[in-house]
């Protein structure tokens, strides 16, 4: 199969899927565009801030994308392109986009709290605690994880097998020096939307100015910095954009970045259409390739290209507060999901167009490599610089993983602090224990603490770990919705199948991953994070297994339905 042929399906696919199955969704659960909606009624200037549905949309798309879209398909690549594409497509219309649309939605009709209190509302207190603590667990395995990524992007050293370091890395410095440049505009175009009011076509044109002045910068003026040193840079700037109100940070970076990374989407598809990549994948590999059995390691590699629990975290504890009318609802949640399944799309026929062994050849080692190294191969047929798209391609990768820590650390610092409250919780009375423990402050450094201490282990030790653990938030994320539309008497039964397999697949997952790493206990002795693995791998299977029982429970119960929220 060719590149084209490949996208073309994608297009159509995902395509009549928002306009058919999206449509049909918001039609079945009712969307009032007169009601008031929290971003405007608990309005309050740090979280709760109404914004413009394309603001809206680019702080969803670029916080939920993340490093997920490229790594997961390229990494699951090893199975054959065919399983690939169909999960991705499957996964992103029936689970995936279905997912985050009903997180968003419950959220919206509920306050805009996050689905910790969903499951307050509709399962129970005990329920809500085990899953606060599920995500805050969860949030520093992504902290970890994404950090990680981000420092290693940003590495401006190349080291031999000694480690010593042989030269520095032109695109990695170009890319450290453009996005320090983002934030710094990013909080001059916050304080801009915020107070001059002007009209959206030209905030695009200043955004879209401040994104071409920050990558012509960065070109000009690489930073050289280790990994190490990247690691306390990128936690130091985390601690800020945790606390700070969205509308300052937030906001104005995850607008800014949506631009990138669409131009970025946009021109690789240009890319495939103009040179046409060749498929060099097997369609089907086998059910087991190097060990790996394709269920369930194909369905929690590609995570945030089909279907990831972490979306509705951010659906629900960001995005949902910042909605103006419900009308935006379905393009800010269930669209930008499938753009996202998009990427993924783009991410296979990348590393497809690869034949074997030639990315190394290359230089191409990690999977952000392969994927900027192949759309850069794409666009230079068009006669555009090589180093130029590598180093743009690069940029996008890292505004996509930096976004994500930006809004996840800001949910971690929030479910912590959800953790030691309960609605009948007096505010205004708090014990010093719960007053400590929901200052913001204390609760962000804490979270990043332990997060710090993780990413020193390794993105490559922890992303299994990762894979498993949101893939079981995203079953925890549809029971809660599931439970909400049945108390609120609308139509549920198009989550009770994703549920159901979600779940099959998660628990098998993080149960093998147990067994792997207490074999390995057994065997050699557990490092330091090998133990922080096993401790995360079982504390998250037994409270979600807890919190799915719980949910199905209430599911299934035959009480009096709640009130239509």
């Amino acid at each position: 199969m060719s590149g084209i042929l490949m996208m073309i399906i994608a297009l159509v696919v995902l395509g009549g899927a928002y306009l058919l199955y999206g449509r049909y969704l918001q039609k079945k659960w009712g969307i009032d565009p007169n009601a008031k909606t929290p971003a405007y009624e608990l309005e309050d200037g740090v979280d709760y801030v109404p914004a413009d549905t394309n603001v809206v949309f680019g702080h969803q798309f670029a916080s939920i994308a993340g490093a997920g879209p490229i790594n997961g398909p390229i990494q699951a690549a090893m199975f054959g392109w065919v399983p690939v594409l169909l999960w991705i497509l499957i996964g992103g219309v029936f689970f995936g986009a279905v997912q985050d649309f009903a997180a968003m939605y419950a959220s919206v009709k509920n306050k805009g709290r996050t689905i910790g209190y969903i499951i307050e509302e509709y399962i129970g207190k005990l329920g809500k605690k085990l899953f606060l603590l599920f995500c805050w667990l969860f949030c520093i395995l992504v902290i970890a994880a994404f950090a990680d990524v981000v420092a290693g992007t940003f590495n401006g050293f190349a080291v031999d097998e000694a480690g010593l370091v042989t030269s520095n890395i032109f695109a990695n410095g170009a890319v450290a020096t453009t996005s320090m440049l983002f934030i710094v505009e990013a909080v001059a175009l916050g304080f801009l939307l915020k107070y001059t009011k002007m009209n959206k076509w030209i905030n695009t044109a200043i955004a879209i100015i401040m994104l071409v002045a920050a990558v012509a910068i960065g070109m000009n003026c690489p930073i050289y910095l280790s990994r190490g040193t990247w690691h306390l840079i990128i936690f130091a700037y985390i601690i800020v954009a945790c606390v700070v109100p969205v509308w300052a940070l937030l906001q104005p970076r995850d607008y800014l970045n949506s631009y990138l990374l669409i131009f970025m989407i946009v021109g690789a598809i240009i890319g495939v259409f103009v040179a046409n990549p060749s498929c060099n994948l097997n369609a089907f590999n086998g059910f087991t390739v190097n060990g790996q059995y394709l269920f369930p390691i194909l369905f929690v590699t590609i995570a945030c290209g089909a279907v990831s629990g972490f979306h509705s975290l951010v659906s629900s504890g960001t995005a949902s507060k910042q909605i103006k009318n419900e009308k935006a609802m379905l393009p800010v949640s269930y669209g930008a999901m499938l753009m996202e399944s998009m990427l993924a799309v783009i991410a296979l026929i990348a590393v497809a167009s690869f034949a074997e062994g030639q990315a190394a050849e290359q230089g191409l080692v990690t999977q952000p490599q392969i994927f900027a190294g192949a759309i850069a191969n794409f666009l230079s047929v068009t006669g555009l610089p090589h180093e130029l798209v590598f180093t743009l391609i690069n940029l996008a990768v890292s505004a996509f993983a930096l976004t994500s820590l930006d809004s996840v650390a800001r949910i971690g610092r929030i479910s912590f602090q959800e953790f030691f409250i309960d609605d009948d919780t007096d505010m205004d009375n708090l014990n010093p224990f719960v007053k400590l423990m929901t200052n913001k402050y204390f609760a962000t450094i804490i979270t990043l603490f332990l997060a710090y201490l993780l990413a020193k282990v390794g993105y490559a030790e922890i992303w299994p770990l990762f894979g498993s653990a949101n893939q079981l938030l995203s079953v925890l994320a549809l029971v809660a919705c599931a439970v909400f539309l049945k108390k609120t008497k609308r139509q549920g039964c198009m989550l009770w199948i994703p549920m159901a397999f979600m779940m099959a697949v998660t628990f098998t997952a993080l149960s093998m991953t147990i067994i792997k790493l207490s074999k390995a206990f057994m065997t050699t002795g557990l490092t330091l994070g090998t133990t922080l693995q096993l401790i995360f791998a079982i504390l998250l299977l037994i409270l979600g297994v807890i919190v799915a029982i719980q949910g199905v429970k209430k599911l299934f119960e035959k009480n009096e339905a709640k009130a239509e929220a």
